[in-house]
């Protein structure tokens, strides 16, 4: 019977190793972070490094997926509304024009969501991250920065927890209002498939960068929830957020 050992310690080691074809990815692209898919229904799912999948961390603009449902429920901004620039030149050269609700989505327009918070205030916040059960659930006292370098945090399985959520229409917030915001995530579309998503980049001071991209997949496979977490100490990595994503999604075969 000894030679059972050897293979039920072999099988245990393969339960506990990351998914191989992500694993690959990871290292063919020479970086460090996590990766889950998971299927709607959570009997299917690919994971790369668990341990930073549990790990909570800054949502940085994947936060405007939430703060756009609050945003609209709160009345500070419609589909129609005209966000005027401010004239203040910034980094991002799409941010510097009068923006919709739609564009200041896309381009993860910092200034814009900034001004929404100024106007529905942290007594709100907290109050919608209670009822949304929104990562840690905490703001901290800076109102135009908690999720960007403050006290807010979610981890990579949160994340898509709260996505699911999102796709079953069981935020508590209008449900047109949670059809736009579906509308607007749409980033990636073929003929048999449909990508709603979002990235984000954290920045915070004496703290690792990372950058995220996050949201689901409608194609003939059904509906798989995606969450991708990268170490980006500079911008140049950002492209890869979305690239590794999609290479898992096309050697899962989930984008037909």
């Amino acid at each position: 019977m000894r030679w059972l050992l050897p293979l039920l310690f072999c099988s245990l080691s393969l339960l506990a190793n990351d998914d191989a074809t992500l694993a690959k990815l990871f290292d063919d692209f020479g970086v460090k972070g996590t990766m889950v898919i998971e299927s709607l229904d959570g009997k299917e799912s690919f994971v790369y490094n668990e341990k930073r999948a549990k790990m909570p961390l800054l949502p940085a603009s994947t936060f405007k997926i939430s703060n756009t449902l609050i945003a609209l429920e709160e009345g500070v901004v419609n589909e129609k509304s005209l966000i005027v620039w401010d004239k203040v030149k910034r980094s991002v050269p799409a941010w510097n024009q009068d923006q919709t609700l739609e564009s200041a989505f896309k381009t993860s327009c910092v200034w814009c969501y900034q001004g929404f918070a100024r106007q529905i205030g942290l007594e709100a916040y907290n109050a919608y991250l209670k009822k949304l059960h929104y990562g840690n659930e905490k703001t901290g006292d800076n109102v135009e920065r908690f999720w960007l370098d403050g006290k807010l945090r979610i981890s990579a399985y949160e994340q898509i927890a709260f996505l699911k959520k999102l796709y079953r229409n069981e935020l508590p917030f209008r449900r047109s209002d949670i059809d736009l915001l579906k509308k607007m995530m749409i980033d990636e579309q073929g003929e048999d498939f449909v990508i709603h998503a979002k990235t984000g980049w954290a920045v915070p001071k004496n703290a690792e960068y990372h950058g995220w991209y996050v949201g689901y997949v409608e194609s003939s496979k059904g509906v798989y929830f995606f969450a991708t977490n990268l170490l980006t100490p500079s911008s140049d990595e950002l492209p890869l957020r979305k690239r590794i994503t999609l290479d898992a999604l096309r050697y899962k075969k989930l984008l037909e």
